[in-house]
């Protein structure tokens, strides 16, 4: 038994026995026992000589209704007459009455501890009554052994709940009201001590009352009225148009606005919010204060920007936008994310979002950014991203100090009732896992959500935990406006149907209250339709004065040119005294430092290779990278599920010592805005939260390495929604790079292909970039050129495995200085003379190391091997010069090892067939690869090797056996 939010109690965990054996002893010689036992028997004496208020001459209390009870002012009357005494004292109880007080005061601990944790499962609240809901036999005091007298008998409580002495009547009626009306309380799974005593300070005792100031039941339904009336007149003048409203779920809003009030209170300077479509558009109006012409006019058909950005544009749910509001004199800035129909997907891009932001802050107690999540039930139960996200909130490299989540709980989902939706009581269970509060909160009492929105906010502060509000409501118009609900939901929506609105629920309470009249309420709800009406009015002649996409933290970057011009590359070779500062810094073993031998031995050749100027590798080339941009005044951040060391052992920017495990990250002592983390085994949630990094801060270089490049495909969600489409949809530019080891070696089909196709089939209107590269050099530069550019594009590279350590695939120390830069094409390595050349090979990584070791072999001196480093935007102009040359040109190849149905083929063969036509070459390209597949290669080694040796004869028109 617990006593959480009160001191250690000499009753928890003992036998009414052992009580009894010890109150003997303390009889005989009080100084004997403990004096917190001492002072505990001085109170199951006084409960045992008569209830105090007996002996004081007060009245019972265990006959006094809920309110007396409820009420301190009606427990202290004026005393009468003292109690009868035996020789002028108070007479002595007996070891069998301490016996029955200890047995008392332990079962009434254990009901209270009962109520703390299944009281929840008694609350009132479903607004429809639908819910069944019995209530829990445990919470009776019968249940603990309190029956007929018992339950008007005085019990020692020792201060808990506020109580020294009670009935068990009066005790379970506080109980009953503090857990089992509107706000039902989940904590007691949480472990830290103090965390459920903040939580029992706010919820529990006799003086624990839900109570706000007249100014602030007039506000919170001012902002009921205003969700109201803005579904309202959307639904008039937009008849039978989607707009997923909130209506039957209108708390939410001074929900939120309590959200921003208390968290600027408490130190917070900006909120990131994320949320599906239900209620967007509300919240977009009355808590983002987006003007109503603009919402109206997009309504009307026109766009959120002005005509000459450009861009896809998306349906107006979708759309995100951002506002500054202040409460009390703090100021707060709030960012709403744009988020596809892919609901919870922009989750994570939230929590990456807010991580940045607090880096860029120095937000180190991550007091100042505040991610808030709006979830719908269904959703929040079903989809495997809420886990994901929740696990991060306890680690290193992605907590942002505790997430508010915001369950606007239909009951529902589209047409899926709970219990076929999910396999637990609330949708919310799911948070249990990381030890979250979660209050459970009646949507039609819009104070008792407000006041759970207010103890969430402040603990969130308090402890930087993530924290749970499911506010139980209903959709009054079904999944969305143009729904039949009775269909699939009769019941529900006949009750629906004839349930009164919010805002007239509570209008009436506070009517009763005599806080206002119906005249405030008429005034109130004209005010605010005058005004959309105005608005609405003015809509047609309402012009996007501008798109905000490069503005804060974005200034100084913009939009590209053309593809094909001379803006798309940089300057990115360095001179060679800050590569040397580099390669000391990577090369150097602290004093101390246990270093792994065979890691000694790695360091080691790479100062020397960078010495010889020659035989640099590709992890190298990587930390040096790394490096000069952070020499520059840009920061990295890299991570993935081993990124640290590398999933092949070739990165090792993490060290590890061998005595102590303590770890030395040498880039991160140079620079500490060099991060590396090995993140949890997420590909989904990781994505979107690196995603979401790149959208705020510009000015770091972010990096996401799958295991694995065909790992990816558990982000296809973030990669299809935000990093191919979010800029033409939103106008929100990105620098994210993804790195996919890909190359097919024989490791089966699942390691083999990062699924190159998928990309370039995601790629246009100048959205990415894909590259496939061959040269530790080549990497250096573009990853350079990343940053270093005046704007920002995704960057999906398909990194190698074999060729990490490839003797043919190093690069030498000039090619990473001076005015080396980005090779977007990559020239034959041991080229015919173009007057001789008869044939052209063009492929993309990998392979290209096996077409040219075949062609020197068999001494061939008329084919030509030229690499496309960079696919998309592809080099079209580059490579005509280089077939404007070839007067003798016959044949043009395209080689791959991915099978034809995958890869590049169906991608380039275009471009291909364009550039020979440009540059009067009359012939068509050709395809030299494996056969199309269905999965992506062979898990056979003998299989996978005659394939390739065959696809590489056909490449270069060589016999098979040659």
């Amino acid at each position: 038994m617990g006593f959480e939010g009160q001191p250690p109690s000499a009753l928890e965990g003992v036998s009414a026995s052992f009580v009894e054996s010890l109150y003997r002893q303390y009889s005989a010689n009080p100084a004997s026992v403990d004096p917190e036992w001492q002072r505990h028997f001085a109170g199951l004496e006084s409960v045992a000589s008569g209830p105090s208020w007996q002996r004081k001459g007060w009245p019972d209390t265990a006959t006094d209704d809920l309110t007396a009870a409820l009420d301190p002012m009606q427990m202290t009357p004026e005393p009468k007459a003292p109690a009868a005494k035996k020789g002028g004292a108070v007479a002595a109880p007996s070891v069998e009455a301490i016996r029955q007080a200890a047995d008392d005061a332990i079962r009434a601990m254990t009901l209270i501890r009962t109520y703390r944790v299944r009281g929840h499962l008694a609350a009132q609240l479903d607004p429809l009554g639908l819910a069944e809901r019995p209530f829990p036999e445990e919470l009776t005091p019968e249940y603990h052994g309190f029956t007929g007298d018992a339950l008007n008998r005085s019990v020692y409580l020792g201060g808990v709940m506020g109580f020294e002495e009670t009935t068990i009547t009066a005790l379970v009626a506080v109980l009953k009201h503090n857990y089992c009306e509107h706000v039902g309380v989940e904590y007691m799974h949480i472990n830290d001590l103090e965390e459920r005593r903040f939580i029992q300070e706010r919820i529990e005792g006799r003086n624990a009352e839900i109570h706000f100031t007249d100014a602030g039941k007039k506000a919170i339904l001012n902002k009921i009225i205003e969700a109201e009336q803005f579904e309202s007149f959307l639904g008039r003048k937009y008849v039978g148009t989607k707009r997923f409203g909130l209506d039957g779920g209108e708390a939410m809003a001074p929900a939120l606005e309590s959200v921003i009030k208390y968290a600027g209170a408490g130190g917070v300077q900006e909120i990131v919010i994320g949320m599906a479509h239900r209620g967007r558009l509300n919240v977009l109006a009355n808590v983002m204060q987006k003007p109503f012409q603009a919402i109206f006019h997009e309504f009307a058909g026109g766009s959120s920007n002005p005509d000459d950005v450009g861009g896809s544009g998306d349906v107006k749910y979708h759309l995100g936008t951002s506002t500054d509001r202040d409460f009390d004199g703090h100021p707060v800035h709030l960012s709403l994310t744009p988020n596809p129909s892919h609901l919870e997907a922009v989750n994570p891009v939230v929590l990456g979002k807010v991580r940045a932001a607090q880096a860029l802050r120095g937000d180190v107690e991550r007091d100042e950014v505040l991610p808030l999540l709006l979830h719908g039930d269904a959703a929040f139960a079903g989809q495997g991203i809420i886990a994901e996200c929740l696990g991060f909130s306890g680690l290193d490299g992605y907590n942002t100090g505790g997430t508010v989540h915001f369950i606007i709980n239909n009951q529902i989902g589209f047409t899926t009732s709970p219990q076929f939706a999910r396999s637990s009581p609330y949708p919310s269970d799911v948070a249990r896992m990381v030890q979250a509060p979660i209050f459970h909160v009646n949507g039609d009492d819009p104070e008792a959500v407000t006041f759970a929105t207010k103890v969430a906010t402040e603990f969130r502060q308090k402890f930087n935990r993530d924290v749970v509000i499911d506010m139980w409501c209903y959709r009054r118009f079904g999944h969305n406006e143009g729904d039949e609900p009775g269909f699939t939901q009769p019941l529900m929506y006949k009750v629906i149907k004839g349930k009164p609105k919010v805002s007239e629920v509570y209008a009436g309470r506070l009517i009763a209250e005599g806080v206002i009249d119906e005249a405030w309420v008429e005034g109130a709800t004209n005010a605010y339709v005058d005004r959309l009406d105005k608005d609405f009015e003015a809509a047609p002649s309402y012009k996007p004065n501008k798109a905000d996409w490069f503005e804060g933290r974005w200034e100084g970057l913009g939009r590209p040119a053309d593809p094909e011009t001379a803006r798309r590359s940089a300057d990115t070779g360095v001179p060679m005294d800050r590569i040397d500062a580099v390669t000391k810094v990577l090369t150097t073993v602290p004093e101390g430092f246990s270093i792994h031998p065979t890691l000694k031995r790695v360091v080691a050749a790479r100062g020397e290779t960078i010495a010889a100027g020659e035989g640099i590798d590709w992890a190298t080339a990587e930390a040096l990278a790394f490096g000069t941009l952070l020499q520059d005044g840009f920061g990295v951040r890299l991570s993935g599920q081993d990124s640290g060391r590398g999933t092949f052992s070739q990165r090792h920017a993490v060290w590890v010592d061998q005595k102590t495990g303590s770890k030395y990250i040498p880039l991160q002592d140079m620079d500490p805005r060099f991060k590396v983390f090995d993140s949890p085994l997420s590909e989904f949630g990781v994505l979107g939260f690196e995603y979401g990094y790149a959208l705020t801060d510009p000015k770091t270089l972010v990096l996401w390495e799958a295991q694995f490049g065909d790992f990816a495909n558990g982000a296809q969600v973030i990669i299809d929604q935000f990093i191919a489409s979010g800029e033409i949809k939103w106008l929100r530019a990105n620098g994210l790079v993804m790195l996919l080891p890909h190359g097919y070696e024989g490791q089966g089909p699942e390691h083999s292909s990062a699924r190159l196709e998928r990309y370039l089939q995601l790629c246009a209107e100048d959205n990415m970039q894909v590259c496939n590269i061959t040269t530790p050099a080549n990497y250096y530069h573009v990853l350079r050129r990343q940053m270093l550019r005046p704007f920002r594009k995704p960057l999906i590279i398909m990194t190698p495995k074999s060729l990490l350590r490839h003797k043919s695939a190093v690069s030498r120390i000039e090619e990473f200085s001076g005015d080396s830069h980005f090779m977007r094409i990559k020239s034959d390595t041991n080229p015919p003379a173009d007057d001789k050349i008869e044939r052209l090979v063009l492929c993309s990584g990998k392979v290209y190391y096996d077409l040219a070791d075949a062609r020197d072999a068999a001494g061939d001196k008329a084919t030509s091997i030229v690499r496309i480093e960079q696919i998309y935007p592809f080099p079209l102009e580059a490579l005509v010069v280089r077939l404007k040359r070839m007067k003798k040109l016959k044949t043009v190849v395209w080689a791959q090892e991915e099978p034809k149905n995958a890869g590049s083929w169906s991608f380039v063969r275009a471009y291909l067939e364009c550039a020979l036509k440009e540059a009067g070459v009359k012939t068509e390209p050709v395809y030299a690869g494996r056969a199309a597949a269905a999965a992506t290669a062979t898990g056979l080694a003998k299989r996978h090797a005659a394939e390739q040796k065959k696809l590489v004869a056909q490449a270069l028109g060589h016999d098979i056996e040659g």
